[in-house]
């Protein structure tokens, strides 16, 4: 199965090592990266981990007709406002016939019903594990393991940098500190206020909500407020009442329809959504027929987020040659 990557950064590169390891089990076999930094790159028989970029492709389109891939992998930097341009990347790997993995939480957050009908359209897969807890198993837990369920809700702590700047105030340092210590671990999103506003948190709520819920939301719906608020000061007071702060994910069907919303709310240290601490993320989806389910992912790192996205073709391979 031949594989065209559009973005090549850490995700990237780490599935890109993935698929070498595992060549034997799953022959995939990677024909083109595109990248708007370092330029583009072809190989009919597969490129090298390191490959050499020449000129970028003067179009998308133009690298997707010269890949000749089956699968088109979105690895593109978030955009937490509009989530293009990788929607539109998605829709041209569509217009060429090509199944879509992505790990960007942009379009799913703002097309995904879209999309989902685009793609079943022209009889196409559309996969997108890794946009809200790295590898750890949700839309293929819900799709493969729970059948005839419905989530009437969900609640979750998601966001891994405002943890980060949380336990760094408790332990006596500064908000920027937090923050420098998210950045310097790779953890933090190109434009971190995203993080600590609660924007990438209000991603993920938004694609919960589409995905599972039927909800044809945007993050811009989402009443959202973040941690920038909090002072080290106001910190240490709650941590020696025995409290502490998560930026937790909440959505709750209801009779006027589906209540969303993110928020930084203050919480007992024993209370299990102030269980995960670090780059580990929670998630609770309320149910019908299984009561309440959850998800942990205990610190997980790009190589988890490489294998959500390895997950998903494996899901495509198996769906094509089935």
């Amino acid at each position: 199965m031949r594989l065209a990557l559009i973005g090549y950064g850490n995700v990237g590169r780490a599935l890109a090592a993935l698929v070498r390891r595992k060549k034997s089990e799953f022959p995939f076999t990677i024909t083109g990266i595109h990248t708007a930094r370092h330029g583009t790159a072809i190989g009919a028989r597969g490129l090298p981990l390191a490959p050499e970029f020449g000129p970028p492709a003067k179009c998308l389109e133009g690298f997707l007709d010269a890949a000749h891939a089956d699968v088109a992998v979105e690895l593109t930097t978030l955009n937490p406002v509009t989530g293009q341009p990788a929607i539109d990347h998605i829709r041209a790997a569509f217009a060429r016939g090509m199944h879509v993995v992505t790990a960007n939480k942009g379009p799913i957050a703002h097309a995904y019903a879209d999309l989902r009908d685009e793609a079943h359209r022209r009889r196409l897969l559309f996969r997108f594990e890794s946009t809200v807890m790295d590898g750890a198993p949700v839309f293929n837990q819900v799709r493969n393991n729970l059948p005839g369920v419905k989530v009437l809700g969900f609640t979750g702590v998601l966001n891994s940098t405002s943890k980060i700047v949380i336990e760094t105030m408790e332990q006596g340092g500064t908000f920027e500190e937090g923050l420098d210590a998210a950045r310097r671990m790779g953890i933090a999103e190109a434009d971190a206020s995203y993080d600590v506003e609660g924007w990438d948190s209000t991603a993920k709520t938004a694609v919960l909500a589409n995905v599972l819920m039927e909800a044809r939301t945007s993050p811009q719906a989402i009443s959202t407020r973040g941690i920038t608020r909090l002072t080290p000061e106001r910190v240490a007071a709650l941590n020696r009442d025995g409290k502490t702060v998560r930026l937790v994910s909440r959505a709750k069907q209801t009779a006027k329809g589906i209540s969303l919303r993110v928020r930084a709310e203050v919480l007992d240290q024993t209370d299990i959504l102030a269980a995960v601490h670090g780059t580990s993320n929670l998630l609770l989806l309320h149910t019908d027929l299984m009561g309440t389910v959850g998800s942990v992912s205990i610190s997980p790192g790009v190589e988890q987020t490489a294998y959500g996205v390895f997950i998903d073709l494996v899901d495509v391979f198996r769906a094509i040659n089935s």
